[in-house]
């Protein structure tokens, strides 16, 4: 069923529904917590052929792509979705500046192309002016921001700089070490991780003062 059939008024809620493809477990696990904390309803996969298959079933406001997913790759995905589902506004989330890349986004009218790691702040900016750009070509106004049902205790506080990814990701490895009472290899083995990598993020923690 389309958006354009929703009732008159427009309930919060629209323009808000975000399909995240990201194949980086942790980082799909940070960035899906982080937008729902900014009032957005996520759901995420790590291919494009797994976001193809829910966007044939359901459908999606806002598209975040990873560039650089395993088999078929961001800018195809991007292309797909722009030709079958052109009310859908794209974001891309990538790893490494590629001018080509960005040149392809341009073409594609994607909202923003941002690189890896960005600020959460940046991040919402771009969700909301594709959900503006979303609601305009449905024909519908913008409905009013609302705050999220479920505040973090990790929310940044007014007038504070959003975290960054890397923020999010040792704030995230060190809430799994203590929920798992310092195991590593419980931590690991959640985080989906090897346990080399996981001795090497506290490594660097330890140098920072982040942990004794």
């Amino acid at each position: 069923m389309s958006r354009q059939s929703s009732p008159p008024g427009f309930p919060p809620c629209e323009g808000r529904q975000v399909l995240l493809v990201e194949d980086e477990t942790r980082l799909r696990d940070m960035l899906t917590r982080a937008i729902h904390e900014m009032g957005f309803h996520p759901t995420s996969v790590g291919q494009a052929e797994g976001a193809l298959r829910l966007l044939e079933a359901r459908p999606f406001d806002i598209l975040i792509a990873d560039l650089n997913l395993p088999g078929m790759g961001g800018i195809e995905l991007i292309e797909q979705t722009h030709a079958r589902w052109p009310v859908m506004q794209s974001i891309i989330l990538t790893g490494f500046g590629d001018l080509n890349a960005a040149r392809q986004a341009i073409r594609l009218d994607v909202v923003d192309f941002l690189t890896k790691p960005c600020p959460l702040g940046e991040l919402e900016v771009a969700l909301d002016r594709a959900r503006t750009r979303r609601l305009k070509a449905a024909g519908a106004p913008p409905s009013p921001v609302v705050e999220s049902a479920e505040p973090s205790e990790e929310s940044t506080p007014a007038g504070a700089p959003a975290p960054s990814l890397e923020e999010m990701e040792q704030r995230h490895i060190l809430a799994v070490l203590e929920k798992n009472g310092g195991n590593r290899t419980a931590t690991a083995a959640e985080l989906g991780i090897s346990l080399r990598k996981l001795y090497y993020r506290l490594g660097q923690y330890q140098k920072q003062g982040l942990i004794p």
